[in-house]
């Protein structure tokens, strides 16, 4: 966490994201302000969890590894 000039607040969160077989950890960045609006994420951030997700629908992992921790999800027999 930190603060900005602005006196918002910086908070890292961890999203995950689930495509067929497989989950994408991603680490994110929320701002925190005295605003309605709060907390919310840039809008590059957007475009990071967009570009994670489609990778993942596609399978392409090496794509989503720059910006994600990927596990495969497999279903456990009782």
């Amino acid at each position: 966490m930190g603060l900005k000039r602005d006196n918002s607040l910086e908070i890292k969160k961890i999203k995950y994201l689930h495509e067929s077989a497989y989950v994408a950890e991603v680490e994110i960045e929320l701002t925190d302000s005295d605003t309605s609006w709060s907390p919310m994420m840039s809008l590059e951030t957007a475009y990071k969890l967009d570009d994670v997700r489609e990778a993942l629908r596609q399978g392409d992992l090496s794509t989503d590894a720059k910006y994600a921790t990927i596990y495969e999800m497999k279903k456990v027999v009782i």
